[in-house]
């Protein structure tokens, strides 16, 4: 039985439904009826009470009386006005699951099973389709949620810091976070034109619009120099060791010899014990071919690029690694 539950890929395509009609947000003044939601989000009242079921067997969702549902401490996080929401992580994204149907071909191969379904790029394939890019940043606004809340805590660095160049940062959520949080620090956010075409509305939202330089352009042509601190999040095992190289070597070029890079990613461990990291590295494999160093590994990069490592600070997600010129 414990097989089939982690065999299971009803469960997570049912998940992803629920979010994509908003059925936690019918939920958030109390329990509805099955017609009363299917009337609201547009679904057949049958097929949805199919679905709910199905869900509630999981604990996502209850059946107070037969026909009428409820929130559990597992569908809460599913309402857009949760403070952790968690409904835009789970999107349903055609390309993605094309992809995941040839997961097979990453793990003979080494290499994409997206670019081998597509016959492009991760990155390439969403620039041409506004509509995914823009699932895909809900996505990473999700994530983001739960690392300022775990890692803005964790790092007792963040007051110390004037200037913050984000390399990579998408839209600037995390970014906004900060700075949101450490009123003194001011912050330049890198990356592609197209990535950062959405990051004036993301930083006056969080009213930090005035601290923050947007700035368009690819951190392996050139980054802005002088700053107190680097951050590189979920960005370096995009890439294999030439490319990281080069974006490590671009860093320490921009860097003062006091400043201190900030990289935060999962480390592939060896072991039994379950993190995030281990599955994190499949997605990666099967998306972009990309995949997780070991702590040594990441040493080795430092060490070409004339960086070291300072010091590891874990989190109850991925651990922060604080770099400084060699």
């Amino acid at each position: 039985m414990r097989l089939t539950e982690l065999a299971d890929i009803v469960v997570p395509f049912a998940i992803r439904v629920a979010c994509e009609l908003r059925i936690a947000d019918e939920l958030a003044e109390g329990p509805r009826t099955v017609e009363e939601i299917a009337r609201s989000v547009g679904a057949d009242p049958r097929a949805l009470l199919r679905l709910l079921r199905a869900l509630t067997a999981r604990g996502v969702f209850t059946e107070v009386e037969p026909g009428l549902f409820g929130h559990t401490a597992l569908s809460e996080p599913l309402r857009d006005d949760h403070p952790l929401s968690m409904r835009e992580a789970y999107p349903l994204i055609p390309a993605d699951i094309q992809a995941w149907s040839r997961f097979d071909v990453s793990v003979r191969t080494g290499g994409s099973a997206f670019e081998y379904v597509h016959g492009q790029g991760y990155w390439e394939h969403m620039a041409e389709r506004p509509e995914e890019a823009h699932r895909f940043d809900g996505t990473q606004r999700a994530a983001t949620r739960l690392e300022l809340r775990t890692i803005l805590p964790a790092y007792d660095g963040w007051a110390t810091i004037g200037s913050l160049v984000d390399a990579g940062g998408g839209n600037g959520a995390f970014l906004a976070g900060v700075l949101r949080r450490f009123r003194d620090t001011h912050g330049t956010l890198l990356d592609l034109p197209h990535v950062v075409a959405g990051a004036d509305e993301v930083l006056r939202a969080e009213g930090v619009r005035d601290r923050c330089t947007v700035v368009g352009g690819s951190f392996f042509d050139e980054i802005p120099p002088g700053a107190d601190a680097y951050l590189l999040k979920r960005v370096l095992y995009h890439w294999d060791d030439d490319q990281a190289c080069t974006l490590l070597g671009n860093l320490r070029s921009a860097m003062r010899p006091d400043s201190r890079l900030l990289l935060l990613e999962p480390v592939a461990e060896p072991g039994d014990e379950l993190n995030a990291g281990k599955l994190y590295d499949l997605i990666l494999l099967t998306m972009a071919g990309g995949g997780l160093r070991s702590l040594q590994e990441i040493e080795a990069l430092l060490d070409k690029t004339g960086l070291r490592l300072s010091r590891v600070v874990r989190t109850m997600m991925f651990p922060m690694m604080e770099i400084v010129p060699r």
